[in-house]
């Protein structure tokens, strides 16, 4: 019975083929209709944000209620591109008749909806940012020059906002050592990555075209750091160092959304990362280029990061890393300081030898290499000068 009334259903008769048309027709009616609304609404938000922004005065009751008026603007505006999607460009996709744009855009909608159910809080802040990122692109797409000039300022202080949101719900999580298993964190480390480099190509490079905006010289060099990689095909290797920029990018741009206890996190997990390149390359150029690579995150991590820590958990870490500063400030050359940097780690990893096995035989081999360590043959002389292979 269900079958043939689905048949049934399905077959287009003459009614609703006209009923089809008709729809087309009207279409572009009910999408015009919607811009006008999302016009009207984004221009009161605007007008709200600009009277917070612009308000000098010490009367907190009025303060209180343009900030409130500005909320309560804002949420509206939200609200008219939420129902411009649903309205419009759900119903053009189902009438076969949507842009690529279109249909990208009600997919990453819909992926955005999904996280409803499980992560509310990163529901809540992606969608804002989504429903925002929609509508710069239509203005965008319109070319209305002094409605973008009104809206930049506005646009890039509630992504800021929304940036920190996501990225403070992700360091709760990896925090949360009760609830967060050790496969979600990985997908969060991952996230977390995902996340900040969003905000670099979409915000922080909005920020550097603008003016007002005064972007720290250190911010800009890591940025060209970064900027190498956006074009041709990197490798794996590659792909961990613009994750160590990125990190070293969230450090200036997050500082409290990302604390250091939860970037000490992401950097031990770009060293296990390394250390899996390191022992499982394929051919002697990129083992080679694994292990300058390794050589590099250690630097990042113990000089950029460890040597900025303030509170320790364990007063006899904060002495061995102490030791390990003293030494490393007086080493005079490079190698000097690979050799530190290699027999603080491989101290580090010798405290788990089945999981490392593969990475100390590495290390020990390396600093044999660098002449910082002898290698004992397996065999020895008896009294009677013989040799003795040790089994």
């Amino acid at each position: 019975m269900e079958e043939r009334s689905l048949r049934v259903y399905e077959q287009k008769t003459f009614f609703s083929k006209i009923g089809t048309t008709i729809g087309k027709i009207l279409m572009p009616t009910k999408i015009g209709l919607n811009s006008v609304m999302i016009s009207v609404k984004r221009n009161n938000v605007l007008k709200a944000y600009e009277a917070v922004k612009n308000f000098t005065e010490e009367n907190t009751e009025k303060r209180e209620h343009l900030n409130q008026k500005y909320e309560d603007t804002f949420a509206l505006y939200l609200e008219s591109i939420d129902k411009y999607i649903m309205d419009s460009i759900y119903k053009k996709v189902k009438s076969g008749i949507a842009s690529a744009f279109e249909e990208n855009a009600l997919s990453k909608y819909y992926m955005i909806t999904h996280l409803k159910e499980t992560q509310y809080l990163e529901y809540k802040y992606r969608k804002q940012k989504y429903l925002l990122e929609l509508d710069y692109e239509i203005i965008k797409e319109s070319g209305k020059e002094k409605t973008m000039q009104k809206f930049q300022q506005f646009y890039i202080e509630k992504m800021d906002t929304l940036y920190k949101g996501i990225l403070k719900n992700y360091s709760i999580q990896l925090a949360d050592n009760l609830k967060t298993s050790a496969n979600d964190k990985n997908e969060i480390y991952d996230k977390v990555f995902d996340t900040v480099e969003e905000y670099i190509l979409n915000i922080l490079n909005l920020k550097m075209k603008l003016e007002e905006y005064n972007i720290e010289k250190a911010t800009l060099d890591e940025y060209d750091r970064y900027a190498k990689f956006l074009a041709g095909k990197p490798d794996s290797v590659d792909l961990l160092e613009k994750k160590m920029i990125i990190l070293s990018l969230s450090r200036k741009l997050f500082t409290h959304s990302l604390p250091l206890i939860i970037a000490e996190q992401c950097y031990e997990q770009l060293l296990n990362e390394i250390r899996s390149e390191l022992v499982h390359s394929k051919n002697k150029r990129m083992a080679q280029k694994s292990y300058e690579m390794l050589l590099n995150i250690l630097e990042e991590y113990n000089i950029g990061l460890l040597s900025t820590k303030i509170y320790w958990d364990k007063p006899q870490e904060k002495e061995e890393f102490k030791a390990f500063w003293e030494v490393f400030k007086k080493a005079s050359s490079e190698k000097e300081k690979d050799i530190i940097l290699l027999k603080k780690d491989l101290k580090q990893i010798s405290k788990e030898p089945e999981r490392y096995k593969l990475v100390i035989d590495v290390y020990k081999n390396k600093l044999v290499e660098l002449g910082a360590m002898r290698q004992v043959k397996d065999a020895c002389k008896t009294l009677q000068t013989r040799y003795i292979k040790k089994k």
